[in-house]
């Protein structure tokens, strides 16, 4: 029997080993598919123009310079369009959260009167989307097309993110806010001192959420504010980069192919414009990312527990 149980004990040994070995090839080819685009893309973006259009770029530049991103900072638009980015990404984002909290909170209440009805009529709202031009009418008919606030107001109440913070809220101890009111606090108390303070995970998990999106917007300034060079996004300036080299990527290449030939090394191609503008957009949200991530999970997971 001793013989038995050690030779079973051996063989999940074993079994054991070779699901491991699997495991971390297999999560090694993964990262690998997911990271190399990027690593590329870096790789471009710090290589000549004259010697990317050879091609063969890995993930380490050949010829190595800085001259892309000079290139690109050189342009008083692209710091204009940063700004405007980052303003954007940060107003929307505490007002976005903000608001979509003062909302979970109220319907989260059980004796809020109109509940159910809010709730239902925030939640159709994810289902019926009334169209691009009667969207359109109605921004200029507020007089949003044109101003920097088209970019905060008309997605200032994300609905997903208010069910997400609600059924969070829907989880806090009962006792906590009988006990507040108790001693005389009021809504905007509780709201303050307790909800808000034990939410903290889910409302950095929807400050994620909000964030990315304003990040990455680009169409709503394609729509309303493509004329207005001042309010236009690093996003919007990237796209107006990723349009134009479709139909000059063949040209400047030769171009780029002439330069070096004559010795100009200092030149660049949309090629290397582009890869040095996703880096440009990109690196932000990545260095935010992390410091969001271990609420991510948790804010999600916790406020799911209850619909």
């Amino acid at each position: 029997m001793d013989f038995l149980r050690k030779l079973a004990g051996k063989r999940r040994g074993i079994d054991d080993l070779v699901f491991d070995t699997i495991n971390i090839i297999l999560m090694l080819l993964l990262i690998v598919v997911m990271l190399y685009p990027m690593l590329n893309t870096l790789a471009i973006s710090f290589n000549t123009a004259t010697d990317t259009v050879r091609g063969g770029i890995g993930i380490i530049p050949r010829e190595f310079t800085t001259y892309n991103y000079a290139h690109v900072f050189d342009n008083a638009q692209i710091l204009q369009a940063g700004l405007i980015s980052v303003l954007r990404t940060v107003i929307g984002t505490v007002t976005g959260v903000f608001a979509a909290a003062c909302v979970a909170y109220a319907i989260s209440r059980e004796y809020f009167v109109l509940r159910r009805f809010t709730t239902l009529a925030f939640v159709l709202t994810m289902y019926m989307n009334p169209g691009l031009i009667p969207m359109y009418l109605l921004h200029r008919d507020l007089g949003l097309i044109g101003t920097f606030w088209i970019y905060i107001l008309p997605t200032l109440i994300g609905v997903f993110n208010i069910i997400v913070i609600r059924s969070f809220m829907d989880a806090l101890p009962e006792s906590l806010f009988e006990s507040a009111r108790m001693d005389g606090a009021g809504e905007f108390v509780q709201f303050f001192k307790i909800a808000l303070p034990l939410s903290i995970p889910v409302i950095a998990t929807v400050s994620l959420f909000i964030a990315v999106g304003q990040w990455n917007q680009w169409f709503d300034v394609f729509i309303y504010n493509s004329a207005i060079s001042d309010l236009s996004t690093l996003q919007y300036e990237l796209m107006k980069v990723l349009s134009s080299s479709a139909f000059q990527s063949g040209g400047d290449a030769q171009s780029a192919m002439q330069a070096g030939s004559a010795g100009i090394v200092e030149t660049v191609t949309p090629q290397s414009i582009r890869a040095a503008m996703t880096i440009v957009v990109s690196v932000p949200i990545i260095c935010v990312y992390p410091f969001l991530q271990k609420y991510f999970v948790k804010g999600l997971t916790i406020g799911g527990v209850k619909g």
